[in-house]
């Protein structure tokens, strides 16, 4: 099999970030476990995750996006949020793995494909909260203003996570979602992650062909950064860089740890590689 051949659509993508959430697992320090990645991952996931330009190399840049946005999820669940709602969940086993209230809701929505595969990998396994999955393609926009208006009607704070999503999505969709996100009173704040141009560039040129072959190529890079959002009806309310996290993580390499110790200056200049999760507000 050609090596563009094992990622066959957008869903792929989820395989090998999961195959590098088992890498962390496996680790003796690991920052978070995740006894499902392994299975979620499989056998393609690997292979996927293999082919890319730096392999394994790539492990810190998913690892720290995990820990960073598992770390604003603990937060937000402790300050009263009673919903979190998943978008493009993919292999994510976060209602398995955190330590959740029972109390809480947690909806994913993804595309059934994905989602099934998923519910036969862990049919057996019980989520630690009052768990959702929505086969829906977030792409329909009516019919996810009718499960933003559903959600809402049942909440009175909550959080929205789009990990790994926005980056494949266009500028203009972006912002009707982000729209359709602040046209619901309780959806109070989001989690997502955010690249440069420099950083998309980058991809692109070195693991994004396979990718883009399959029908999702890069597209959503602002070179405003956060500030993408303001007009949107979203605050940025804190920004964490993926680089200098992954250097108090102790998950870089020598030469990486001497580039994560430049100063970082994305808003001044979008041509330079960056990334990271941030956290907007309403």
């Amino acid at each position: 099999m050609e090596p563009e051949r094992l990622v066959r659509n957008i869903s792929d993508t989820a395989l090998w970030v999961a195959y590098y959430r088992a890498l962390e697992t496996d680790r003796p320090d690991a920052h978070f476990r995740d006894p499902f990645a392994r299975a979620l991952a499989g056998e393609r996931g690997e292979r996927i995750a293999k082919m890319q330009t730096f392999g394994d190399k790539n492990a810190w840049a998913f690892t720290t996006r995990t820990v960073l946005c598992d770390r604003f999820i603990d937060e937000a669940v402790r300050d009263g949020v009673d919903l979190v709602i998943n978008l493009a969940a993919g292999l994510d086993a976060r209602p398995y793995r955190m330590d959740l209230p029972k109390t809480l809701r947690w909806v994913e929505v993804d595309l059934p494909g994905i989602l099934d595969y998923k519910d036969g990998l862990l049919a057996r396994a019980t989520p630690v909260c009052a768990l959702e999955r929505v086969r829906l393609d977030l792409s329909d926009e009516d019919a996810r203003r009718t499960l933003f208006s559903r959600l809402a009607a049942g909440s009175t704070r909550a959080l929205v996570v789009s990990e790994g999503l926005l980056i494949y999505l266009s500028p203009e969709q972006v912002a009707t979602l982000a729209r359709d996100l602040a046209a619901q009173a309780p959806f109070r704040r989001w989690v997502t992650d955010l690249s440069s141009p420099g950083l998309m560039k980058m991809l692109s040129q070195r693991d994004g062909q396979a990718i883009a072959d399959a029908g999702a190529p890069f597209r959503f890079a602002p070179p405003e950064g956060p500030d993408f959002f303001k007009p949107l009806g979203w605050t940025p309310a804190r920004v964490n860089s993926l680089l200098p996290a992954a250097k108090r993580l102790r998950r870089l390499s020598f030469f990486m740890r001497i580039i994560a110790s430049l100063p970082e200056s994305p808003q001044r200049n979008p041509n330079r590689p960056w990334s990271a999760v941030i956290e907007l507000v309403r």
